[in-house]
Formats: structure tokens, C-alpha cells, sequence
């Protein structure tokens, strides 16, 4: 078994349009549920995994996402990958960022769902998954009937072995959501620019070298204010 990432990558750059009202003043990123700021749920859940370094990615009011940053107390330890001259997608966020990531596998950590855990920490079932001989990305997923806020038909078919192939079926809907949560290596993301992973995930699957684990919680995606109130419901 390879130990887990103590470096993770958290995008935090988007512009959370979905999320107005409540963005026109700040970014979704410090948009609070249940007392605390979206990011702060991403960064404890890692600090909990053994995550001892994130680089966070800054673009829409990335003044005050620093600031907030710089006052968080407890790790882990915070980095700053500035992407104020222009967002880069999630990608191009993780490419930008190579300098401060370095070679060893990393988490990477969407801000947008938060999660109740099961009997096994979400992040360790995808550290345990993990095995750089066989993947270069290995997802975390939710089952479409443990989540809120993924209505979408995009997700994975998952064989037994744990690889996966990106699904957008409508009837019936692939069976796991990506809960914005991946391990990887973080050279198989290269290039310049804006760029999605998507592409990347693509085709991995088919040279059967992109993985997931399904965590056993319940996952809440909060991608506008009144997914923000059922999260919040949820937490309760």
C-alpha cells in the first residue's frame, strides 16, 4: 500500500455564479454552511486525512480568500497558486500550480461538497484504493442514492476491480457521482492554459488506467443557495 498525499491541491477559483445571491460579495469558496466557510470544510477533511500542504488556487475575490486563509488556525499548511490574471479550469489550475505541487501524488479538492463521513474516512478509501503501478487518477465517488445535488446524468460505470469509464447515460443514470475529490499524479496533468481534466479522465479510461473509490458517506454537493439549504439540513 503507498502511503497517503500529504500535499493536496483545493480549486478555488471559480466564479460561483450558480451560487448568486450569495457570491456577489464573496467567492463560493467562503460561502458558510452550517457555520463554516465551504473551504474550511474542504481543508479540515484533509487536515484529517494527514494532508500537511495545500495549495489553494485564488481568482474571484482572491483578496479576501487569502486574508481568510491567512487567519484559518490548525493546518494544514497553505500555499497560493494566483490565477487573478484569468481562471484555468480545473486542469490548468492543477499545471499552473506544478511548481508548488511537486512529483509525488497529491490530493485534489473541489470546495463545493462537503460530506458526512461513513465507518471508513471518504479520503482513506481512496488512499487505501490507490496503487501507482496500475492508475494515474483515482476519483472518489459517491452512489448516486447517497448524495444530494448531482441531478446531472454525467458520472462512472465502476467494474469490480474499481476502474472506470465516464458515463453521460440518461436512462439509467451511471450509478456513482464524482464528488469533486481525485488522487493523482500530478505530471499526467500538463499543459498551458485553460483546460478541463475531463479530457484527461477520458482517456485514461480507456488505456483502463483511471480508478475510483466509492466512499461510504453521504456526499452533498451545494451548487446554488437552495442546495446550500439542504446541506445545511443535512449537516443538522
Amino acid at each position: 500500500m503507498s502511503p497517503a498525499p500529504k500535499t493536496a491541491m483545493v480549486l478555488a477559483a471559480g466564479l460561483g455564479t450558480r451560487m448568486r445571491p450569495l457570491t456577489d460579495d464573496r467567492p463560493k469558496a467562503l460561502v458558510e454552511v452550517a457555520g463554516r466557510a465551504l473551504i474550511d470544510h474542504t481543508l479540515d477533511r484533509l487536515a484529517e486525512a494527514g494532508v500537511e500542504t495545500a495549495v489553494v488556487n485564488v481568482h474571484h475575490f482572491a483578496d479576501d480568500v487569502e486574508r481568510h486563509l491567512a487567519g484559518r488556525k490548525g493546518g494544514p499548511r497553505i500555499l497560493i497558486s494566483d490565477e487573478r490574471a484569468g481562471l484555468l479550469d480545473s486542469g490548468g489550475g492543477i499545471a499552473h500550480a506544478a511548481h508548488l505541487l511537486g512529483e509525488a501524488p497529491i490530493f485534489v479538492a473541489n470546495i463545493d461538497v462537503p460530506w458526512i463521513e461513513g465507518a471508513t474516512p471518504a479520503l482513506k478509501s481512496l488512499a487505501d484504493l490507490w496503487d501507482p503501478g496500475r492508475m494515474d487518477i483515482a476519483v472518489l465517488l459517491a452512489e448516486r442514492g447517497r448524495s444530494i445535488g448531482f441531478e446531472r446524468p454525467e458520472g462512472f460505470e465502476r467494474d469490480a476491480e474499481g476502474r472506470l469509464t465516464h458515463s453521460n447515460a440518461v436512462d439509467p443514470m451511471p450509478p456513482f457521482v464524482n464528488i469533486g475529490v481525485q488522487l493523482l499524479k500530478p505530471r499526467i496533468v500538463a499543459g498551458e492554459g485553460s483546460f478541463s481534466i475531463v479530457p484527461i479522465w477520458k482517456r485514461l479510461a480507456a488505456e483502463g488506467r483511471l480508478f475510483g473509490a466509492v466512499m461510504e458517506g453521504f456526499a452533498l454537493h451545494v451548487s446554488d443557495p437552495e442546495m446550500r439549504q439542504a446541506a445545511e439540513a443535512r449537516l443538522a
